[in-house]
């Protein structure tokens, strides 16, 4: 049961940072320019109970307005959306047990043909499909979220299948408006609210995994997307317990946490900051477990995987000598055997710009001997302890390994190996795997 006691919200309420950024009022520390966003309001509240007409007359959606939302969604916010703007006459969609691939973009581009805008009422799926139609043609649309399970809410980009079976990331159009009311977000569904808190997670791994990648590859990387949801990191990571109980002042947190990051793909166009070798395990388990696949949502597996990698790079950070490089391995015909060819010929493109041949990993093993000592010292830095994470996982009510989340010890072994092979950006599996030590690290944690 969800504590809906009286929040205790920051001094300058939920959204003063978020609404600066916003109107251009906060700008980039190094470069002085403002973010680049695509949405005019963020509200963040105990309860929008009564103010939906306010906040939906404020996105200017045109003359035919459609509510899109799914059974669930339906029940836990989208009939009180519908009633409260009943004077626009909205055409309600509501998909069946939707999933975020062509098939269902299809489906609601055709039935969202004739509006002039959209209101997503849904956390993950409504939001990318609806973001996704509407944005092909620049049409505006808004979101109610009902869960704080993922950071997309604010993002500019739609997580979609393709028909190949590859889920990736598409350019979008972040909402006019994202609206999040506490309660009900307080009150949906404890995996919902772990999964979440286990996107957060997600932060320490990937910086370190970012600026690897930018010390050793010349990459670009971007401080700025990490500094502007800092302290409520520190703060939400307090009220862990609080995520898995439903508090109120927790959720708060959650849901700035979630949003800044967002936010930051607006400074830094990239979701690197967010999304590195951890989100490569939780993408492979959506793509390849089929019908194996035991329902359970990204953040959940990107939880327990962020585990994983920490464990990883906390076992390489250790060493006093740098990992020796040998030249990337590709087994095309294995990659056929377990992606199918479509999706492997579309996964090697992506594997090969970061392959290393052997000039490449001599280079590697020079700059790695070079830059090793203040490597790891500055890259430990943005650790938070593998203990620390667990705990705080578990706190939250997340599950912590993949037998947790019903995934075989087998086929998390297969995501652990062979997630590098999905996307280009380099990542210290990466590393792990063309020095012959992923292999066995990988063994051990499934």
């Amino acid at each position: 049961m969800s504590t809906l006691a009286k929040a205790g919200r920051p001094a300058d309420g939920w959204t003063q940072l978020i609404d600066d950024i916003i109107d251009g009022k906060w700008k980039h520390p190094d470069t002085g320019k403002a973010a680049d966003v695509d949405y005019d309001r963020v509200v963040i509240d105990e309860s929008l109970d009564g103010r939906e007409a306010e906040l939906v007359a404020a996105m200017n959606l045109g003359e035919r307005v459609a509510i899109v939302a799914d059974e669930a969604t339906y029940a836990a916010l989208g009939e009180r959306v519908e009633n409260a703007i009943a004077r626009l006459k909205p055409d309600l969609i509501v998909l069946d047990h939707p999933h975020a691939d062509v098939k269902a973009l299809d489906d609601l581009a055709d039935r969202l043909s004739e509006h002039t805008g959209a209101i997503a009422v849904g956390s993950g799926t409504i939001n990318d499909l609806t973001k996704y139609v509407v944005g092909r043609d620049g049409r505006p649309y808004c979101v109610f979220g009902t869960a704080a399970s993922m950071n997309g809410y604010t993002s500019s980009t739609a997580s979609i299948t393709l028909e190949s079976g590859l889920k990736t990331s598409l350019p979008s159009t972040a909402p006019k408006g994202f609206f999040a009311d506490l309660t009900v977000m307080a009150e949906a569904p404890t995996f919902t609210r772990a999964a979440g808190f286990g996107d957060c997670m997600a932060r320490s791994t990937a910086q370190i995994d970012w600026w690897m990648a930018h010390r050793l590859t010349g990459s670009d990387y971007q401080q700025i997307a990490y500094d502007i949801e800092w302290n409520d990191e520190v703060e939400l990571n307090k009220r862990a317990a609080g995520v898995g109980a439903g508090d109120i002042e927790a959720m708060g947190y959650l849901t700035r946490v979630l949003t800044l990051c967002g936010l930051g793909i607006a400074f830094t166009g990239v979701s690197n900051h967010g999304s590195m070798g951890e989100h490569q395990i939780s993408h492979y388990i959506d793509c390849f477990m089929g019908e194996a696949h035991p329902g359970t949502l990204h953040g959940q597996q990107v939880g327990v995987a962020s585990l994983t990698l920490a464990r990883l790079q906390q076992q390489i950070l250790s060493r006093e000598e740098p990992p020796h490089i040998m030249p990337t391995l590709i087994d095309y015909d294995d990659m056929v055997r377990r992606m199918g060819r479509r999706i492997a010929d579309d996964c090697l493109a992506e594997f090969q710009k970061k392959a290393l041949d052997e000039a490449g990993a001599s280079t590697m093993n020079e700059r790695l001997r070079k830059v090793w000592p203040e490597l790891r010292r500055e890259c430990l830095a943005f650790a938070i302890p593998v203990a620390e994470m667990e705990r705080l996982l578990k706190a939250a009510k997340g599950a912590t390994t993949a037998e947790e989340l019903g995934i075989p010890a087998g086929f998390y072994r297969e995501a652990i190996i062979h997630n590098r092979e999905m996307r280009n950006r380099f990542s210290l599996l990466d590393i792990a795997a063309d020095a012959g030590l992923l292999a066995d690290f990988a063994e051990g944690e499934a």
